[in-house]
C-alpha cells in the first residue's frame, strides 16, 4: 500500500526591516553626489601611474648603479678588503645566510682575492655580538685571526658603508652579502665613497629568500633617500687603525 505524500512545510521567510531614510527638511540642501567624470578618471589614472613610477624608481636606481659590478667569487677582481655584512644570530651562532656570506668571504681569503676581511654587525647589547661571532666563524674556516677586522657598530648598511669610509679608510672592497641584498650594498658604498663589487650568494628560493626580496623592495626608498642626503651613521666615532695594520702584517698595501 502506498504511503501517503506529505505536505511541505513552509517557513515563514524572516525579512531583514528597512531602515528608512531621514526625510530632508525644507530648505536642506541635497548632499553632493560624487561622480566619476572622464577628466577625474584620467587624472586618477595619472596619479596611479605616477605613484607607480615614483615607487619603482629607487629600484631602477639601484640596478642601474650596480648591476654591472656583481661578480661571482672567480670573476671578482682582487681588492685588498672584503666587507661581511650581517645577518643575525641564532643562539650566538651565525644564521645559516650570514655563514654562507662568511664561507663565500673565507673562499676569496684563501683564493687570494682579498687580503683581510672586514666584518660588520650589530653590537648594541651585550648578549648579541655579531662581529666576535662572525669572526670565531671565519677562523674556523682558515682564515687567520689578525687578517679579521671587527665593525661593531654596523647597524645597517648604510652605517656599514659609512664607516668602512670614515673609520676604517676602506676605499675600495669586495662586499659580501646575498643576491637579493647586493645591489643595495653596492650602490650605498658607492654613494659613501667605497669603489665596490659585489659577491652575491646564491640561495634557495625559501620563505627567508622570498621575504628578503620583498623587503629590499621596500628598502631601496630608505636607501635613495640615504644616498642622496648622506646621513652620519647612528654611531661613527674616532678612526681606527685595525685594517691598515692588517694589512701591513700581511704585507699589503692599500688598492
Amino acid at each position: 500500500m502506498p504511503l501517503p505524500k506529505l505536505s511541505r512545510l513552509r517557513t515563514p521567510r524572516l525579512r531583514t526591516p528597512r531602515l528608512k531614510r531621514r526625510p530632508r527638511q525644507p530648505g536642506e540642501a541635497r548632499p553632493p553626489r560624487f561622480r566619476l567624470t572622464r577628466r577625474r578618471r584620467r587624472h586618477l589614472v595619472q596619479a596611479v601611474m605616477l605613484g607607480c613610477v615614483l615607487a619603482l624608481a629607487p629600484s631602477t636606481w639601484m640596478h642601474a648603479v650596480a648591476d654591472s659590478r656583481i661578480r661571482t667569487v672567480a670573476e671578482v677582481p682582487a681588492r685588498d678588503v672584503a666587507v661581511v655584512f650581517g645577518a643575525g644570530l641564532w643562539s650566538g651562532r651565525p644564521t645559516p645566510y650570514l655563514a654562507h656570506r662568511l664561507d663565500a668571504a673565507a673562499e676569496l681569503y684563501r683564493a687570494g682575492k682579498v687580503k683581510v676581511v672586514l666584518v660588520t654587525g650589530d653590537n648594541s647589547r651585550e648578549e648579541y655580538d655579531e662581529p666576535d661571532a662572525m669572526r670565531t666563524y671565519l677562523v674556523g674556516r682558515g682564515v687567520p685571526d689578525d687578517r679579521i677586522v671587527s665593525d661593531y657598530a654596523g647597524f645597517d648598511t648604510w652605517d656599514s658603508c659609512v664607516r668602512a669610509k670614515k673609520i676604517f679608510g676602506v676605499d675600495r672592497a669586495v662586499l659580501v652579502t646575498q643576491g637579493f641584498h647586493v645591489r643595495r650594498a653596492v650602490a650605498l658604498c658607492g654613494a659613501a665613497g667605497v669603489e665596490s663589487y659585489g659577491v652575491g650568494v646564491a640561495e634557495p628560493h625559501d620563505a627567508t629568500w622570498y621575504y628578503g626580496g620583498i623587503r629590499e623592495v621596500f628598502a631601496s626608498g630608505k636607501a635613495a633617500a640615504e644616498a642622496l642626503v648622506r646621513p652620519d651613521p647612528m654611531f661613527l666615532g674616532p678612526a681606527e687603525t685595525g685594517v691598515a695594520e692588517a694589512l701591513a702584517a700581511g704585507g699589503g698595501g692599500a688598492r
